[in-house]
């Protein structure tokens, strides 16, 4: 499933601005679905989302004059990332959070890193897992769950079925971030990536929803509905997916999907600047978690801590033993 390419195991700071870019554009996505699925169902919803969004990055590779790829492997690989990255995980996510809260599917939704830590020690030779990681993701959820409010882990007494739903949305997440790294061995760039990504979701998705949403027999939506769509599609679809790529070509499955964690934070960034919401002392300690797991992911800081205490053992004179 893994590839040649070699990836960065601590990221720069071109990759983590480009990791915060995306977590506050699919940040969105969760207050996007959950207006959306007061009118729609869960596939029509996935299926305009990619549909869209397929419309928009087309357009743009006409326009900068670049041309999709031709050959049957690189689209098996396109509708195999489609599958697990979109079409699969999308519809769970969706209809999980017509079930439950969007708070406890964010906090469900969070488990992807851990989930990516330890499907990439087994089939990548480059990301194998590390107990720095797998603390850093585990000290990180634990953030989450502090963030979002502990009592969001009340629903957690029911709706079972929702948020095994959510859980395995997250795998598939960490299952394509692991396949996707295929694509720069490829040498396809980011925007086409994303573009056959979102296209082949779209042709899985069709036939799906007209056999089981029959959108013909929908309602015809108001304005705020369609604004959703074409928001959700623009930020969180668009231009979310080339981010995507283009870190994971560099960066890794690891160290992408670490994206997860930092989703919580930028929704309730964005509730405080956008909405005027308070932030609450237990938001505070969740940023604290969450930034401490990443800086334990990231192995930097570990580092500049261990060097001093082994500069001075170092500089320490040795005693030299004498006989009796």
């Amino acid at each position: 499933m893994g590839s040649d390419a070699v990836v960065n195991r601590s990221m720069n700071r071109s990759e983590w601005f480009m990791l915060l870019s995306l977590s506050v554009l699919w940040g969105g996505s969760f207050f996007f679905v959950g207006v959306l699925i007061k009118h729609l169902p869960p596939i029509t919803i996935v299926f305009l989302r990619v549909g869209l969004g397929a419309v928009l990055l087309n357009g743009l590779v006409r326009a900068l004059g670049m041309k999709l790829p031709d050959t049957f492997a690189v689209w098996r690989a396109l509708f195999g990332m489609g599958l697990l990255n979109n079409a699969i995980p999308f519809c769970l996510i969706a209809w999980g959070q017509s079930h439950i809260a969007s708070a406890l599917a964010a906090i469900l939704n969070a488990t992807t890193p851990i989930s990516t830590v330890i499907i990439a020690h087994f089939f990548t030779a480059d990301e194998k897992v590390t107990a720095g990681r797998l603390l850093g993701a585990g000290i990180g959820f634990v953030g989450v769950i502090i963030l979002v409010g502990p009592d969001s882990i009340a629903g957690l007494r029911s709706n079972l079925l929702a948020q095994l739903a959510v859980v395995a949305a997250a795998v598939c997440y960490a299952l394509a971030g692991v396949y996707g790294r295929r694509f720069r061995q490829m040498g396809l760039d980011p925007i086409l990536t994303a573009t056959g990504q979102v296209t082949a979701s779209a042709v899985l998705l069709f036939p799906v929803m007209m056999l089981v949403d029959r959108p013909w027999q929908l309602a015809m939506p108001g304005l705020p509905v369609w604004t959703a769509v074409v928001g959700m599609a623009t930020l969180s679809t668009a231009l979310g997916y080339v981010l995507y790529f283009r870190i994971l070509a560099t960066a890794g499955a690891t160290n992408l999907l670490l994206v997860t964690l930092l989703i919580p934070v930028s929704a309730i960034i964005m509730g405080t600047v956008l909405l005027g919401e308070q932030l609450e002392p237990h938001q505070l300690f969740g940023f604290a978690a969450i930034a401490a797991g990443l800086a334990v992911i990231d192995g930097r800081l570990l580092t500049l801590i261990r060097r001093p205490a082994g500069a001075a053992a170092l500089a320490a004179p040795r005693i030299r033993r004498r006989g009796p």
